[in-house]
């Protein structure tokens, strides 16, 4: 055959497999550039915290993580009391808003009529989309006032007089705190663990539900006994990713913690966190050790999120390869 009969079709068939691992060898660097491009971007973050925070740790040491005094004014700087604000309220948030995403998502995939199910269920993942300014300003002008006037008053008169509890309900009624501020985040991330939690139920196969049902399990230990052990891997990854949204917010908390750089046991005094001390104070730093020590706070937040985080995803990682 000469090269006038070769067709022009014969020429293109021959070249497409040619083009598509060109194509294939472009999509392939395309995809690892942005893979590498997330990992670089992460660790230049790192890298640049820890250049930014070694002025603090090398005035203060390790001693920076549990030193309480906080004073610009002498250059005298601890992260104690921002660790304790973040952490407790994280807590508060969890040990509200754990129980009601899960009370939510078994409403929403074992009990709610199905055309009721997809408006709430639009309702729940609406808050998601609230800013936390929104949130913050809500939690200053309504929570606040209605917690200094009933809730906190209430709780001091009941439960600061009962041994072991009293040091946690103790002190005046300010309305913002440690409680208040825990209140907000629960109320955060609620949409995120119960959109998780709804979606990993759903996950349960049909037949395990059927099969507890004809057995004559009730509702609620087919929940109990099926559908949360055989989620309870992905359930913990879910309330993780919340505890990761609650350790990282920053204006809701602001405007109802209180901002004071102290520990105090009651859950009723106002307090900081290591994001809302960064917020209000990053502007007014006006010395170098006062910047760094800023910086090391967000060091500290990163390593702390960046743990939960991965924790977070290592466990739902394990809930799919089983």
């Amino acid at each position: 055959m000469t090269t006038t009969d070769v067709r022009p079709s014969d020429v293109e068939a021959a070249e497409r497999p040619n083009r598509a691992k060109a194509q294939d060898r472009l999509f392939l660097g395309v995809t690892r550039a942005s893979a590498a491009l997330v990992v670089l971007v992460l660790l230049g973050i790192l890298v640049s915290l820890v250049i930014d925070a070694l002025p603090a740790f090398g005035n203060f040491g390790l001693a920076f993580l549990w030193n309480e005094r906080w004073s610009p004014a002498k250059d005298i700087f601890g992260a104690a009391a921002p660790i304790y604000g973040t952490l407790v309220t994280s807590v508060i948030a969890m040990v509200i808003g754990v129980p009601v995403s899960f009370g939510i998502a078994i409403f929403l995939t074992e009990l709610c009529p199905p055309m009721l199910r997809r408006p709430i269920g639009i309702a729940i993942e609406l808050l998601a989309g609230i800013p936390s300014i929104i949130y913050g300003l809500w939690g200053f002008f309504v929570l606040a006032p209605f917690m200094q006037t009933t809730v906190q008053p209430a709780l001091i008169a009941t439960l600061g007089h009962v041994p072991g509890l009293s040091l946690l309900f103790s002190g005046a009624p300010y309305g913002i705190g440690l409680l208040t501020a825990g209140i907000v985040l629960a109320i955060m991330v609620l949409p995120f663990i119960t959109s998780i939690t709804r979606d990993v139920f759903n996950t349960v196969p049909v037949m395990l539900r059927e099969s507890a049902y004809g057995l004559g399990m009730t509702t609620w230990e087919v929940t109990r006994h099926i559908v949360i052990p055989y989620t309870r891997r992905a359930l913990v990854g879910g309330v993780m990713l919340g505890l990761g949204r609650a350790l990282g917010e920053t204006m809701a908390v602001t405007f109802v913690i209180g901002n004071s750089h102290r520990i105090a046991a009651s859950l009723l005094s106002p307090a900081t966190t290591i994001s809302a001390s960064i917020a209000n104070e990053f502007s007014e730093a006006t010395s170098g050790l006062y910047t760094s020590s800023l910086v090391a706070l967000g060091l500290i937040l990163f390593v702390i999120t960046f743990t939960v985080l991965a924790l977070a995803k290592w466990m739902l990682g394990r809930v799919e390869t089983h």
